[in-house]
């Protein structure tokens, strides 16, 4: 079983949108914003890729989940994301650290970020969003 940590979250598991909805509504003890340093967010087909870039950064909220319910959230996100423990899939998981407006240290939590084979393609045909934050492609203003 992996870690309860606070899951970072940067595309449609944000809160108010689709799969938030389906599977972390109702399971989050605590929502707040936060960002992922050295990393830029790129768009993928309906939703976003994360990938390590030194000086680039990702915005989205940091999710403390239910401990009763972190096992069961935690192994259907990584169906979701296509997440296998041969770090294999569309996504892999990955303890990294955040930070959290108004708190002093970083915070470790679980970050998805794109699998070799997404993370390849997009290396090759990169489809940076400036901003960091998906929203923004949502609103236009990427």
């Amino acid at each position: 079983m992996s870690a309860p940590l606070p899951l970072f979250v940067y595309g449609t598991l944000r809160p108010g949108l689709r799969n938030h909805d389906r599977y972390l509504a109702g399971r989050c003890e605590l929502i707040r914003p936060a960002v992922l340093p050295d990393t830029a967010l790129h768009a993928g087909p309906g939703y976003p890729f994360a990938l390590p870039s030194p000086g680039a950064r990702v915005i989205g909220e940091l999710l403390t989940i239910h401990p009763a319910a972190f096992p069961q959230v935690l192994a259907a996100l990584d169906r979701l994301e296509d997440c296998r423990p041969d770090d294999t899939g569309l996504y892999v998981r990955r303890r990294l650290s955040v930070t959290v407006p108004g708190t002093p240290e970083p915070v470790v939590a679980w970050v998805y970020l794109a699998g070799p084979a997404a993370a390849a393609q997009l290396l090759a045909h990169p489809a940076p969003i400036p901003s960091g934050d998906w929203t923004d492609t949502r609103r236009g203003t990427s």
